[in-house]
């Protein structure tokens, strides 16, 4: 029988005041129980608004109606059809504004939990399901992958399920991209990131860490010395962006990559690693995207009595999830919104003392679409803080296309790329951050999908 509730089957959490203290995973997850009875909400409509608002065109109703049924297995085959990240996407993606946008349910009530019960089947799939991965008999056609993030991966899995022999060359020490450096462990576990490695491993595909592409090997070098007959690059965008006010150069000022690479990926926040990281006891992030959102929270977990998101905008504007927000808020973030840094202060050491603001007001939408932030003139005031950290948004690492003729990119350093992928140069193909700048998990995903297409018809066709 349908579950016509207009809510969703609410998420099981830790408490907020708990959970600010810890680095344990927040949302806990649907039981079977729970699964199934928001599964029921799916009217499983014909025309599939929701596979629409897909960048990776999972079958969300067919998936769904295995749920309601009990079928935990079948479902999560049906989503592993078009997703090699499951139990990433199910937690990370932004389905607000993509397949929950365009459900049905959603036009009077709340959308179903499509990423709710994504991740319920993928986790299910980890603990229950049979995981004999054949690999794929080659085709003899070698590709190389630049960067094992999400585009990175994705393009790598549907590759290899093609035959293709598939490298991987990862400038950090982990695979994974931004889901192991940026996204903190409370909100993606990096044992299901390592899951889903170790997946693509067992399909045939190589992966080579400490590889700096444009530095240990060029571009040139991968198609001349080493036989690969396409490349992928799926570098992401790691070059921070700073605002240029006084004081940025001040001891505990920080960007947002840094501070959370520190954390993510070099385990600042376990004893029992040696990673340097400023415990400030007084946070402010400047910023109000999801990154900075996951800056707070990690400030506040490493012991900061008070976090601050400095903001230019209103609420209405913040560009984070909704539910980055709230949980932000729950754990004790204060939000200083209608406020811009003008400068950073020091003390006579040479560290931050203090973060001046002005305050703003709204005037009309620019390009964004959102609301122009105008300065309030004399209204300049200081938040007493000792660690600041940028949350500006960034750009792709320039070495790639400084070290790579007939590689052309745009205004921003961003690769030109077509509708397939296809870079500037002849076998070269690009997506993710590193084409579009900072952008969704799920549209590198999809832009990996897309490429991973074009380089198939491309070998074919050579």
């Amino acid at each position: 029988m349908a579950n016509m509730s207009p809510v969703k089957v609410p998420m099981p959490e830790q408490d907020p005041k708990v959970r600010a203290h810890n680095f344990d995973e927040v949302t806990l997850g649907y039981t079977e129980e729970m699964a199934i009875e928001e599964a029921k909400r799916c009217l499983g409509c014909k025309t599939m608004p929701c596979v629409a608002g897909c960048p990776v065109n999972v079958q969300i109703p067919k998936f769904i109606q295995l749920v309601a049924e009990g079928k935990f297995a079948e479902a999560c085959a049906v989503i592993k059809e078009t997703s090699s990240l499951p139990a990433v996407c199910g937690r990370v993606c932004t389905q607000e504004t993509q397949c929950e946008s365009k459900c049905t349910r959603g036009v009077k009530g709340e959308p179903v939990a499509i990423g709710r019960l994504e991740r319920f089947v993928a986790d299910w799939d980890i603990k229950h399901g049979e995981h004999k991965i054949e690999k794929p008999v080659s085709n003899g056609k070698k590709v190389a992958i630049v960067g094992a993030g999400p585009a990175g991966l994705t393009c790598a899995g549907d590759l290899a399920k093609l035959g293709y022999e598939v490298t991987i060359f990862e400038a950090f020490h982990k695979a994974g991209g931004v889901l192991v450096y940026g996204i903190p462990e409370f909100r993606l576990p990096k044992a299901i990131v390592q899951k889903e490695v170790d997946n693509l491993e067992q399909l045939g595909v190589k992966v080579m860490t400490n590889m700096v592409i444009g530095k240990v090997l060029s571009i040139d070098e991968l198609f001349e010395e080493y036989g690969f007959q396409a490349v992928f690059i799926g570098s992401g965008a790691g070059l921070p962006t700073f605002m240029g006010i006084e004081g940025e150069g001040l001891v505990g000022v920080y960007s947002a990559n840094e501070f959370l690479t520190r954390i993510n990926l070099m385990k600042a926040y376990l004893d029992e690693y040696d990673t340097p990281i400023r415990r400030g006891k007084s946070v402010a992030v400047v910023g109000g995207g999801n990154v900075a959102m996951d800056a707070a929270r990690s400030a506040m977990r490493l012991g900061a009595e008070h976090v601050y998101i400095v903001y230019r905008r209103s609420e209405e504007e913040l560009p984070a999830r909704q539910e980055e927000v709230h949980h932000a808020k729950e754990e004790g973030i204060e939000f200083m919104l209608l406020s811009n840094p003008v400068k950073i202060h020091g003390d006579e050491t040479g560290a931050v003392r203090a973060i001046e603001c002005v305050k703003m007001e709204l005037g009309e939408p620019d390009a964004s679409g959102r609301r122009r932030s105008i300065t309030v003139e004399g209204s300049n005031f200081e938040i007493p803080v000792d660690t600041v950290i940028m949350s500006l948004g960034t750009s792709p690492n320039p070495l790639i296309r400084s070290t790579t003729e007939g590689l052309d990119t745009n205004s921003r350093g961003c690769l030109i790329t077509d509708t397939g992928m296809a870079t500037t140069k002849e076998g070269v193909f690009a997506g993710g951050d590193a084409v579009t700048g900072a952008a969704t998990v799920i549209l590198a995903m999809g832009a990996g999908k897309t490429a991973a297409q074009s380089i198939h018809e491309y070998l074919e066709n050579k």
